[in-house]
């Protein structure tokens, strides 16, 4: 049986699923890599050991499993020269904004599986939102998972246009918690601390703040409640953050993220 797992790009996100693959006990031989780079390629061999390919050839046609991870404007290009060798794999997309029917049409595969992962997965703390065409199968989704496993947790959705939201709430939503970090640390340095001070601060609360939501069985309103004492400090804050609008100017904000990813879709997706 193939055990091959081909990845056609090679960058960030890439690198970051291959290396956990490879810390996980994966072999290095049984990965390979395109990608036009030839820095990029480099620095894949002398980290993690795998064969790498300037362009697509009948290499890939020992793939079970292709990963597509080039930039959404370079999918048709790059996807152009593999059909030939890989029609017969489950397609494995991480790109934004490419839809399952492009991927399908261009590869000629059926069972297409469409992630939308966000960059903590370059740590290993990532959440990848799936979605799986009607030709995968159970055994398709848990290698789809195996893949993913060292980027962080999964999860799947009925809807392909579901990943939109998926796209507004993690895909973009590392940059909103720097948005707030970066606003902390500015408060911190008008209030008299150092950014030092300010960021160890911001990201001690964000991290505490959220493994606690995560060990808890209570909804996040409730602990929320727990620390606002009716006349005390975080009351203050909050009353200010209402009177201001944010919770609603966040909620606008992430409709437009998803509003966008539905655009994107249509410009490069189909």
């Amino acid at each position: 049986m193939k055990n091959t797992l081909a990845f056609i790009g090679g960058g960030n996100m890439a690198a970051a699923i291959i290396g956990g693959l490879i810390r996980s006990g994966r072999a290095a031989t049984s990965i390979l890599v395109v990608d036009p780079g030839e820095a990029q390629r480099t620095k894949l061999q002398a980290d993690f050991g795998v064969r790498t390919f300037a362009a697509a050839d009948a290499a890939l046609s020992e793939a079970a499993t292709v990963v597509w991870a080039v930039k959404p404007q370079f999918f048709q290009a790059a996807a152009a020269p593999c059909a030939a060798h890989v029609g017969c794999a489950l397609q494995l997309s991480v790109m934004a904004g490419i839809r399952s029917d492009a991927i399908a049409k261009a590869t000629g595969a059926a069972r297409v599986v469409r992630s939308m992962p966000n960059t903590p997965a370059l740590i290993g703390e990532g959440i990848a939102g799936l979605f799986a065409r009607d030709a995968v199968t159970a055994a398709d989704r848990a290698e789809v998972e195996a893949v993913l496993a060292p980027t962080g947790r999964t999860l799947w959705v009925a809807r392909e246009e579901d990943l939109d939201a998926v796209t507004a709430l993690s895909g973009s939503g590392p940059a909103y918690v720097f948005y707030f970090v970066e606003a902390m640390i500015q408060a911190a340095r008008e209030m008299g601390l150092s950014e030092a001070q300010g960021k160890a601060l911001a990201l001690a609360t964000f991290a505490g703040a959220t493994s606690l939501a995560q060990a808890s069985d209570e909804a996040p309103a409730v602990l929320r409640e727990r620390v606002t004492s009716k006349g005390g400090t975080t009351h203050a804050a909050l009353t200010a953050l209402e009177a201001s609008g944010v919770k609603a100017a966040f909620i606008t904000a992430l409709k437009a993220a998803q509003q966008r990813a539905r655009e994107l879709g249509d410009e490069f997706g189909n």
